[in-house]
């Protein structure tokens, strides 16, 4: 068996505690009673597919969520609704990539975009007193800025190769099991993060 050396950590329900419910409510509040179908943890929809892949820019998914919306609301209620998901940090977990360190490399692979990277790295200094997030890792890779998103094959392969590791010295932990079925299918080892389950204990 080949030793382990490179681990990719996914960033929401991971390191970041998320709640997709409160994105949901906020925009049914706004007036999209069917949020949920456009996206969720497990699907999104053409605009957010695009959204996360840096096909579409910020405003234009403020256009085409205007678009959907009867009410006249703002930009700024939608980006509220749309980081209504983001909390907090996990703080301990961070604190515990520090101890890997030394004996891994260490990745983020995120699904996101750019209105939720401003948001969590504000998150992030907030909680921390530290200015960017992508310090913990080796590096840090972002859907809407590689153009590839999660569970589509070629982003696994995009990371491999661009990071120069090996699969199988490689693990992948992700809270989506769409997601871990991909990346395993490839042959990368990887773990299925449960609800309250933590980075810190699952024997790394």
């Amino acid at each position: 068996m080949q030793q382990l050396k490179n681990i990719i950590f996914d960033l929401g329900g991971v390191l970041l505690n998320i709640d997709y419910n409160k994105t949901v409510a906020a925009f049914e509040q706004l007036g999209i009673e069917n949020f949920e179908e456009m996206f969720s943890q497990f699907k999104a929809n053409e605009l957010f597919e695009n959204l996360e892949t840096g096909k579409v820019n910020e405003q234009e998914f403020y256009a085409a969520i205007k678009k959907q919306i009867a009410a006249n609301i703002t930009t700024g209620q939608i980006e509220s609704a749309w980081n209504a998901m983001l909390l907090d940090f996990r703080t301990e977990s961070l604190g515990f990539l520090k101890l890997l360190a030394p004996d891994y490399n260490l990745y983020l692979l995120s699904n996101t975009n750019s209105i939720h990277l401003k948001c969590f790295q504000q998150i992030f200094t907030r909680d921390t007193g530290k200015p960017l997030l992508d310090s913990f890792f080796s590096k840090a890779y972002y859907s809407h800025l590689i153009g590839l998103r999660k569970p589509h094959k070629e982003i696994y392969e995009f990371v491999l190769q661009d990071a120069d590791i090996k699969k199988g010295e490689t693990i992948f932990i992700d809270d989506s099991a769409n997601n871990i079925e991909a990346a395993k299918k490839l042959g990368i080892k990887t773990h299925l993060l449960k609800p309250n389950e933590k980075i810190e204990n699952i024997g790394l």
